[in-house]
């Protein structure tokens, strides 16, 4: 099949997912959107690129899951409900195996988080996505980075440091147990974005973002927006017993600490909220961990299980 930018467009894009409040979608010149009264529309954009966020040769299914899922993380952060996406995709050629696997895994991953394809462009060159998704929050309910207070608990949901740990699968010299390899290449191409968790911290939480870049880096951001700084208990990090057998203790707390990639929710409560987390975790609507506390002294401590504080180089991924 020949296909042109319109006909790639049309024959592969143009139906994925479904989500209401679109009034002009796919194959206009832009898209046009109902936002309801008494919402905010969340938006929030990353790229990813070949060779930089996956390897060169990736299955483009698994390119598909977690480009819009990574994205979806940032929604969930927020608190938001995810309504509508845009696709940029850059690719070296039109390959219609290649498309029709990817379009297949993106249209099944919309529909799973109830978003829709509401746009986009293609053009020729090294493969990279960029994909803008898009959300509503009720007005004034929107988690923030900024909202913390002295005192306030830290949590993580779920387990740290599978992100990071997946790098191992693509170094040639590593051999992994195939059980391993499946956990990590599941964890690395199908991060699970906490959306559900993100509205249910909404009122709760004082503050929120989804651990991307590391968590020593990505708290740092929620004390530098609030003006303070975080103690974290290095024993309270929650691990997957099955991780720690991977590497010696030292990888292990780099790759919890700094490796990002995970994906989780790093959030903060004021102590008045404390019961309704408690409450929360009793009834399995959220699985999540108290790791420390915001303080006044800016700067973020890490403290070892004897109360002494540990030095740790670089605290997660930078871009430049």
């Amino acid at each position: 099949m020949s296909l042109n930018e319109f006909s790639l467009i049309e024959h592969y894009f143009s139906a994925i997912g479904q989500a209401g409040g679109v009034v002009s979608g796919v194959g206009d010149d832009a898209a046009l959107l109902d936002v309801p009264a008494g919402q905010h529309l969340v938006v929030s954009v990353d790229t990813l690129v070949a060779g930089v966020h996956f390897p060169h040769d990736a299955a483009p299914d698994d390119i598909a899951r977690r480009a819009l899922r990574v994205n979806l993380s940032d929604l969930a952060a927020m608190g938001a409900t995810p309504r509508w996406f845009t696709l940029a995709l850059t690719l070296p050629g039109a390959d219609t195996d290649w498309l029709e696997a990817f379009s297949r895994a993106l249209a099944m991953d919309a529909d799973q988080f109830g978003c829709a394809l509401v746009g986009g462009d293609t053009t020729a060159g090294p493969l990279t996505l960029s994909i803008q998704v898009m959300g509503l929050v009720p007005a004034g309910r929107a988690l923030t980075r900024g909202g913390a207070r002295a005192g306030d608990h830290v949590f993580v949901t779920g387990t740290l440091g599978e992100g990071a740990a997946a790098l191992q699968l693509f170094e040639p010299s590593v051999e992994l147990a195939a059980v391993v390899s499946e956990r990590l290449r599941e964890r690395f191409y199908q991060p699970v974005p906490r959306l559900q968790e993100g509205l249910n911290l909404r009122g709760i939480a004082s503050a929120a973002l989804d651990v991307s870049d590391g968590l020593l880096a990505d708290l740092g951001h929620i004390a530098e927006q609030s003006a303070l700084g975080a103690e974290v208990q290095l024993s309270a990090m929650p691990v997957a017993p099955w991780l720690k057998k991977l590497a010696d203790a030292g990888t292990v707390q780099d790759w919890v600490l700094c490796g990002g990639d995970d994906y989780e929710l790093c959030f903060t409560v004021p102590p008045e909220n404390l019961a309704a987390i408690d409450n929360m975790i009793v009834r399995g609507e959220l699985i999540a961990t108290c790791i420390g506390r915001m303080t006044t002294t800016t700067g973020i401590r890490c403290i070892d299980g004897n109360g002494m504080s540990v030095q740790v180089g670089q605290t997660g991924y930078r871009h430049f």
